[in-house]
């Protein structure tokens, strides 16, 4: 007799993410002894060059010398709540540490945050592509996601015409990825102005502003959507994954800006929700505190290296015949067009057969979006530009060949 299966919940049954799961077949190469370049997952220390900071990592370990191993304040540690705000506040905006409430990531911050605004029938408005926890999360709590356009011919600039036709009174939240996740965009101060304008029309819908690479911006136009917000009520996410290189660490924190005080009953919600998952871990905590408050000279010379494998992708796409890119304004990422009419309508299958037969291994763009991602892959410029040379010969040779079939 065959064992009948115990059934799974369609909530988890139908979950995707693309990123990690295309390391999938990865790891079964690897398992055979291929050495596989990765230009997949946007986890800096997985590449060479870009280290978690020494006097972040000494404060870590003295948190776990000195016995700071208990449980938090389900909130956060408080000194790092005042770190966080004073640090909101320098992007211009009266946050309080009560404001602040610090959770195992950004992904969890979102979970917390669905959780406790999200009911039947509800409507998240996300940009497409996007990250994929948007579109996988909000389905739990009975709501959906709808994706607004970013434009792939005008540097993947938000397409405000496309979010005021989707606006409606089931929507809760607004979504804005700042600097942009899979495509590196970044909007300007006047683009963020413009969605605050059509919230701003909707009294029951929030701005949710993921803003985790925001240190990550080279075009000098970033700017935190609560520092512009006079009355749209915003949540601001961020933490110490990208910009402090340190993601494994899972830190991250979502800051309430509430200027006409309609936001209480969440801010209740959350911090309930909070409080039944007890606590973010306290040493990881304690190292994030050093990053804020210590000197961040650093990350010049950082970004100089994240700056200069961004130029050399650049150059080297424009080479090839068959992709197209446009340069990237922050964040780690590249959203690269395939042109060859056999790829660009079968973009996962290009990752996978390119992943197998040249052990170069990207995410399809599909992946952040089944209709405004396809054809397209995602590649990160994290690793070194030896490698990523390597990698872009190895794409040439393929895209070569199969065009030759």
């Amino acid at each position: 007799m065959v064992n009948k299966q115990f059934p799974v919940a369609p909530r988890a049954a139908n979950i995707e993410y693309a990123i990690r799961d295309v390391v999938v077949p990865a790891l079964a190469l690897e398992e055979e002894g291929h050495e596989i370049l990765k230009l997949n997952i946007g986890d800096p220390i997985a590449y060479p060059g870009l280290p978690t900071p020494q006097h972040m990592v000494d404060a870590y370990v003295r948190a776990l010398e000195e016995g700071n191993n208990g449980y938090s304040h389900s909130y956060g540690v408080p000194e790092l709540r005042s770190a966080i705000a004073a640090d909101e506040q320098r992007k211009g905006w009266d946050a309080s540490p009560s404001d602040v409430y610090v959770c195992h990531g950004v992904t969890e911050a979102l979970q917390i945050l669905f959780a406790a605004v999200l009911t039947d029938g509800d409507t998240v408005l996300a940009p497409g592509p996007h990250y994929p926890p948007y579109m996988a999360y909000p389905q739990m709590y009975g709501a959906q996601t709808v994706e607004y356009k970013l434009q792939p011919d005008n540097g993947w600039n938000i397409d405000l015409a496309d979010i005021e036709s989707k606006m409606n009174d089931t929507v809760r939240l607004l979504v804005l990825i700042n600097p942009n996740n899979p495509c590196g965009s970044v909007a300007g101060k006047e683009e963020i102005n413009q969605l605050l304008a059509i919230a701003r029309k909707w009294p029951n819908c929030m701005i949710v502003a993921d803003e985790i690479y925001d240190g990550l911006d080279f075009t000098g136009q970033h700017r935190s959507v609560a520092s512009l917000s006079n009355d749209v009520p915003v949540i601001a996410l961020n933490g110490v994954s990208k910009v402090y290189y340190a993601p494994g660490w899972r830190i991250g924190y979502l800051a309430i800006h509430d200027p006409a005080r309609r936001l209480l009953e969440v801010r209740d919600g959350i911090e309930r929700l909070l409080r039944s998952r007890l606590c973010a871990s306290t040493p990881a905590q304690i190292g994030y505190l050093a990053g804020l408050e210590s000197d961040r000279s650093w990350m010049v010379d950082y970004a100089k290296k994240v700056i200069n494998q961004r130029n050399v992708c650049v150059e080297r796409i424009a080479q090839i015949d068959g992709l197209e890119v446009q340069s990237s304004g922050g964040a780690f990422y590249m959203f690269v067009r395939l042109l060859d009419p056999k790829w660009a309508e079968n973009d996962k299958q290009f990752v996978l057969d390119l992943l197998h037969e040249e052990h170069v291994l990207v995410v399809h763009g599909s992946g952040f979006s089944s209709n405004l991602g396809k054809g397209h892959f995602r590649l990160v410029y994290l690793p070194d530009v030896d490698v990523l040379n390597d990698a872009f010969d190895r794409i040439e040779a393929f895209l070569r060949r199969h065009r030759n079939e």
